[in-house]
This record gives C-alpha cells, structure tokens and sequence, in this order.
C-alpha cells in the first residue's frame, strides 16, 4: 500500500475511533440525566407521599381529637381535680349516685366485661373508674331486652362492668371518671359513643391499670 494510502486510512480509523468515543459519551450524559431525573422524581414522589401520609395521619389525629373533646349530649361532667383519689377503708358518701369519682376502696371491681346480677360496692367500683373502666347500671325500668342488649355489649369490652341499681334516677346509666350519661333505652346511640369515648379514654387517671383480678362479688 502507498504511504498515502496508509496515513490516510490510520487517519480515518483515529477519526472511527474519536466519533465512536464522542458517541459513547454522549449516551454515557444522556444515561446520567435519566438516572437524575428518575431519582428525583421517585424523590419528589417519596416525599410527596410522606408529606401526604403525615398530613392524613395528623388530620385524622385532629379529628379524634376533636371528637374527644366534643361532649355526649346530654353527658354531665364533674371537675376530675376536685374528685378525691385517696384509699380509704371507711364507707364515702358521694355527691352522685352512681359515683363518678372520689376517695375508694383499695380494691377495684373486676371490670374485664363483667356483668354483676347484684349490687355492688361503689367504693370498689369507683376504683375501676380510677382505672379508665365504664361502669354501665340499670334500675328496675330497664327492660329484659335492654338488659341483654347492655350485658352483650359489656361482655364483648373489656374496660367495663354492668350492675343493677334500683336506687339510680336514670332507666340506664353510664359512668366513667369525671363523666355521666343518663339514657332511657339500651339502643340509645350514645350509649356506644360514651362506650367509645371513655373506656380507658383520656379522663383516666390511671390509665392501663389492671381491670383483672379484683373483687368479684359484693
């Protein structure tokens, strides 16, 4: 091959080789830029949905909230920093029938969805109050089929504890730490939103004591 010739094919093979080289780079850039603008937009939709799960998870708080501090119509509240909290081994004589609050016994009901067919202490029951339990009661107005109605719901619940009380002004009464709620029927509404509201609810003031292992008759 002529020396020409020669020069003129190693320098068409060096110019081969420097497009080739500029093509690489250039699908090297092109790769880079995708990688970026994927990763930014996986990113941006991470944080996206973090943003959207934080807010949903703080909007739904705030409604719970908000659904907390909404009285029970009808509901009668006692200040819980005036209810005495000392154990004592002498009857009270409290202000409410029920009681809502105040010194106790030093023994709790057992209040794990324990329906009593006698009357029971209040002193003992106050103390389950103490720890986040509703206490459901009925005088002799309340039906056969309130009472069944009542007794399922306490059973299923634990938290709770149902007895009778012929002395009690109200059909069905409902009682947590602080709270009261007087209803005529066990299908009244309420009684499954002071259920949802208070047991162990935030006016407990020992909040996941035991509600096992108490006194379990009068």
């Amino acid at each position: 091959m002529p020396k020409t010739s020669k020069k003129q094919a190693a320098a068409d093979r060096k110019a081969r080789i420097e497009a080739m080289r500029r093509a690489e780079k250039a699908r090297e850039r092109r790769s880079r830029i995708i990688t970026i603008t994927l990763s930014t937009v996986i990113v941006a939709g991470l944080v996206g949905w973090g943003a959207y799960a934080i807010n949903n998870a703080n909007e739904k708080k705030d409604q719970k909230a908000a659904a907390a501090a909404k009285p029970i119509s009808g509901e009668r509240t006692w200040d819980a920093k005036k209810l005495g909290r000392t154990h004592v081994e002498t009857k009270v004589n409290y202000p409410m029938n029920p009681p809502v609050g105040g010194n106790h016994a030093p023994q709790w009901m057992t209040c794990n969805g324990n329906v009593y067919t006698q009357a029971i202490p209040d002193g003992n029951a106050v103390h389950s109050l103490e720890h986040g339990a509703v206490w459901v009661t009925y005088n002799d107005k309340a039906t056969t089929a309130d009472l069944k109605t009542l007794a399922d719901k306490v059973t299923k619940t634990p938290y709770t504890l149902m007895s009778p009380d012929k002395t009690q002004s109200g059909t069905v009464m409902l009682s947590a730490w602080g709270h009261q709620l007087s209803v005529k029927t066990a299908s009244d509404p309420r009684v499954d939103q002071f259920l949802t509201k208070y047991v162990q609810g935030a006016q407990t003031p020992e909040p996941g004591a035991a509600c096992t292992n108490g006194l379990t008759a009068a």
